[in-house]
């Protein structure tokens, strides 16, 4: 069986402590798309409050929140990308884009330097 093709990654170092990658990114467009910090945390497989501490942690990375959260109540709570966090999730969507493209030809070739893998070792 032959390995698994190689991909590329893209994390973008933010400072010395935060960085924003694929995990983030894909956060963001789940409470683009939910509507909702839990529903999007579910949707991903994590913890309400593991994904409102990354939430957290992007709001006070830059200078305007990137997701506007609203109380609860009768109608339930929910959150949204504010304009800041709109334009952050284009942007590492193009540089993922651009980095990806860009790296297609080496990573093709890495991929072709691979080993074949036997899909049961215990053999």
């Amino acid at each position: 069986m032959p390995a698994a093709a190689p991909r590329i990654t893209l994390r973008l170092v933010l400072d010395a402590a935060t960085s924003l990658g694929p995990g983030k990114a894909d956060l963001l467009q789940g409470i683009r798309e939910t509507g909702s910090i839990a529903a999007a945390g579910r949707r991903m497989g994590m913890s309400y409050k593991r994904a409102w501490l990354l939430v957290d942690t992007l709001n006070h990375c830059f200078r305007e929140p990137l997701v506007a959260p609203s109380k609860g109540g009768k109608a339930g709570g929910g959150a949204a990308l504010t304009g800041t966090g709109e334009a952050v999730l284009a942007l590492y969507r193009e540089a993922q884009a651009r980095a990806q493209a860009a790296s297609a030809p080496a990573v093709a070739r890495l991929g072709e330097m691979l080993a074949a893998r036997d899909s049961d070792i215990s053999d």
